[in-house]
Order: structure tokens, then C-alpha cells, then sequence
């Protein structure tokens, strides 16, 4: 597996984000990390790339534990995250060649050339981030994440900024991704989006996972079976969001 997660604690304090986490992502796949805010979403995607350091339990990226070879581990993996923190003062470009840089991309302007084009960042690859709008700015770190080859692909709201036309370009690249074999884990409020890209998702609520398998799987389990078949449906229910009584 790709990804491997096996029973992950992550604690502030007295404070339990997420308790006894374990699932597993393979290559190809695109795994949807869903629930309400404050779930524990963003805090296993932080946990999994090494900007946490779980309070117990194991991550392995591409076979290599992030605990005992972090570097290793690190180098297989690519973070997305919900908040598109960029250096002022460096042009797009600049943003593209820092990263490829410091992973010691050899083909930089072939690839740097393909994502400017396949993201839509034509004529502004000398523009400041000021100068970007909420959108644009996601695209540049999404850029950054995808201007190396990496066995696994971590997405925190991949489409928070853009347009109808933007959004559906996106999933487009994200599914080539897990086409051309990397292991993807996304987190999006986006359900009807993460349903139509995602071969399999993740239900978390409170910290702890509480589904885990394909929409279709979801919906014809027996406590969800009035819940619905659409991936709002089966997320309302399992959640105890959903007014429905059970049958």
C-alpha cells in the first residue's frame, strides 16, 4: 500500500483531534476524507505528510514509516493544503523553480510548462501572489505539489477558490494523477464532487473513522439502508445529521 495508517493518536493536550485512526490507500486509488468541520480531517492530512507527529500509532508512506525515516518518507509525498500560504515576494515561476529545486527536479522547465498550461496559470507566471485571487493562488500551491513525480498526492480543499470551469478542470487533473498511478487521499465539503472522483471514501466524525468503503457499499449497509444512495444521504445519516428515522 501506498498509504498505511494503523491506529493513529493525535492528542493537544487533553484534547483527542483523532483516536485510533487506521485505513490503507493504495496506488490509483482516490480516497474522499470526509466530515463535518472539526472531524479530524485536516489533522490526519497534517499528521500523514510529518507536520505532526502522531502521539501513537504508525504512518507508512510507500514503505517507508514516517517516524523512523521521515526524510524517505517525505520525499514520496505531496501536500496540498486548504490555505494557500505562498512567499510574498516570489513570481509564480519563482514558486515552481524553489520546489523543483529543492527536490532536485531534473526536467523543471518541460514540467514547469506542462502545469502552467493544464492549470490554467498562462500569463502569470511572473505575477506576485498579491496580485492572484483566492483561486489562482490554490493553483500555485496545487502546482508546487505536482511539479515532481510522488508515489502519494495529499489534498485538504483542492477546489476552495475556483469556478465551475476551474473546478472541473482540477478533477480532471487529480483523476489523471491516480491514472498514472499515484495513491491520492482528498478532503473536500464538496460531496457530489468527491462521489464522482473518488473510487472509495472516508468518514470521519469526532476524531474517530466511522465508514470506510465505495458510496455503493455505504448505502446498502444495513443501519444506512433509508439513508439513500447518494453520498449526501449516506454522510447525513452515518453522521446523525439526518432527521430520517431508521428503518
Amino acid at each position: 500500500m501506498a498509504i498505511a495508517v494503523e491506529g493513529v493518536v493525535r492528542r493537544y493536550g487533553s484534547f483527542t483531534a483523532v483516536q485510533d485512526l487506521s485505513f490503507a490507500v493504495d496506488r490509483g486509488e482516490i480516497v474522499g476524507l470526509i466530515g463535518p468541520n472539526g472531524a479530524g480531517k485536516t489533522t490526519t492530512l497534517r499528521t500523514l505528510c510529518g507536520i505532526l507527529k502522531p502521539t501513537s500509532g504508525r504512518i507508512v508512506i510507500d514503505g517507508h514509516d514516517i517516524g523512523t525515516a521521515p526524510l524517505e518518507a517525505k520525499r514520496r509525498l505531496a501536500f496540498m493544503p486548504d490555505e494557500p500560504h505562498l512567499f510574498e515576494y516570489l513570481t509564480v515561476e519563482e514558486h515552481l523553480r524553489l520546489t523543483a529545486r529543492l527536490y532536485a527536479v531534473s526536467d523543471f522547465e518541460a514540467r514547469a510548462a506542462a502545469l502552467v498550461e493544464e492549470l490554467e496559470l498562462s500569463g502569470k507566471e511572473r505575477s506576485l501572489p498579491g496580485e492572484l485571487s483566492r483561486g489562482m493562488r490554490q493553483k500555485v500551491v496545487i502546482a508546487c505539489g505536482l511539479v515532481r513525480d510522488t508515489a502519494v498526492l495529499l489534498f485538504d480543499e483542492p477546489l476552495t477558490g475556483l469556478d465551475p470551469i476551474g473546478i472541473r478542470r482540477m478533477r480532471d487533473t487529480i483523476t489523471r494523477r491516480a491514472e498514472n498511478g499515484a495513491a491520492i487521499l482528498l478532503s473536500s465539503h464538496l460531496l457530489h464532487l468527491v462521489e464522482e472522483v473518488c473510487t472509495r471514501v472516508i468518514i470521519m466524525d469526532r476524531g474517530r473513522k466511522i465508514a470506510d468503503g465505495t458510496v455503493r457499499e455505504l448505502a446498502s449497509r444495513a443501519d444506512l439502508a433509508a439513508a439513500g444512495s447518494s453520498l449526501e444521504q449516506v454522510f447525513l445519516r452515518v453522521t446523525g445529521h439526518d432527521p430520517t428515522p431508521a428503518a
